[in-house]
């Protein structure tokens, strides 16, 4: 007893537990945890939206090359494009308030945002030049193609998310540098600045928001309401289809690229910021809150988000697009269909296991370990053994 209680390192003051990381940040896996992660530790309303926004996503993309033939399809193209990125945005601005300049986080933002955005954004490159015979395609780390933009605007938007918690008003800010963007076409594309600053008011409104403002757009009253509005967000998209320029929702372009007046910028900005706002929550409403089938994949969309991309632009690179039949309203049903069936597939285990490599590297090698880290990191290996000493105890 007295050999124990005097034993050196007895009355040391424990280390400091480790903040837990954001659910959009990678982060270490204990022994024995699955690829998602425990399952209680991950809400099941985030995965259900997220899969259901990547579906949307990879279904607006295979409308873009049956749309010009179809007022139905372009309407659904406009109307999906008002909300789904949007949606996909707020949330990992959600996921990214405890994001500060913390070692550990930062190598998390490399590993996960920064590598993948290089390795897809080099692949994406050679795909084109190669698959899609166009040797003109350079690869260029500081001009994304296709995809790879939501990559760069993630590790901009992460790496400023401390800023955003030290002004008084930050979305109203975001908004005036959104509109600002939107006037002025000398931003150039380097980094798609463009879509990074006009996308930003959603990001920041992700960071500002708690959970219980999700719960309040998830309330029966909100649901029956997102009906009408859906309903008349359809018949807008109707209206404006052959009408309005559908680049404007894209964010990547400012008002004089797009024939418009320079004024038309902020204008459009605030306009399509509140009706995308509007159907985001109208979307978050009918989001199921349960675990479903569905649920675990929603773990796995950005592998799911960036892999697509090669199947649809090797689906145009080969001309399956063409083929006529495909542009009846039956063969625009096939293409969605089987848009979503990929997409879903690309977001299983399986491929997460194969592709982890590069959506997910450790990179030990690169990074220094500090001794409080390495210390965190030994007891955290020990955490199965305290819970299992703690369910004998109770």
């Amino acid at each position: 007893m007295f050999h124990a209680a005097s034993s050196p390192g007895q009355n040391r003051t424990p280390l400091p537990p480790a903040q837990s990381p954001a659910p959009a940040v990678p982060s270490p896996r204990r022994p024995g945890e699955s690829d998602g992660g425990p399952a209680k530790q991950r809400d099941a309303f985030f995965d259900n939206a997220k899969y259901l926004a990547i579906v949307l996503v990879a279904a607006g993309h295979s409308w873009a090359p049956l749309m010009d033939d179809s007022r139905v399809l372009r309407s659904l193209y406009m109307f999906v494009y008002a909300f789904h990125m949007p949606a996909f945005i707020v949330i990992s601005g959600y996921f990214s308030r405890s994001f500060d300049a913390r070692p550990d986080r930062l190598k998390r933002l490399i590993t996960g945002v920064a590598v993948p955005y290089v390795v897809f954004e080099t692949a994406l490159s050679l795909f084109k030049r190669y698959a899609g015979h166009s040797p003109e395609q350079d690869i260029s780390l500081l001009d994304p193609w296709y995809l790879t933009w939501f990559l760069c605007a993630l590790f901009i938007w992460r790496l400023t998310a401390p800023l955003w918690k030290l002004v008084r008003r930050p979305l109203p800010l975001a908004l005036v540098i959104a509109m600002l963007a939107s006037a002025g076409s000398s931003i150039g594309d380097d980094l798609d600045l463009q879509r990074v600053l006009q996308f930003l008011p959603f990001f920041v409104l992700g960071l500002s928001m708690k959970a219980e403002h999700f719960r309040l757009v998830r309330r029966r009253s909100v649901r029956i309401a997102a009906v009408p509005v859906f309903a008349a967000a359809l018949v807008t998209a109707w209206w404006a289809a052959p009408r309005m320029n559908s680049s404007w929702f894209y964010h990547r372009d400012a008002a004089q690229d797009l024939g418009a007046p320079w004024w038309a910028g902020p204008v459009m900005t605030l306009a399509l910021f509140g009706c995308s706002l509007v159907l985001t929550a109208c979307f978050f409403a009918w989001v199921p809150g349960r675990r479903m089938w569905c649920t675990a994949l929603g773990a796995g969309t950005l592998y799911g988000y960036l892999l697509h991309g090669f199947v649809i632009k090797g689906a145009g690179f080969q001309g399956w697009f063409d083929h006529a039949w495909l542009h009846r309203p039956l063969g625009e049903i096939l293409v969605t269909v089987v848009a979503a069936t990929v997409i879903t597939l690309l977001c299983t285990r399986p491929v997460r296991r194969v592709f982890r490599c590069v959506m997910e590297p450790e990179m030990k090698w690169a990074f220094r370990q500090d001794a409080g880290e390495q210390a965190r990191e030994r007891r955290e290996a020990q955490w199965p053994q305290w819970e299992k000493a703690g369910s004998v105890s109770a």
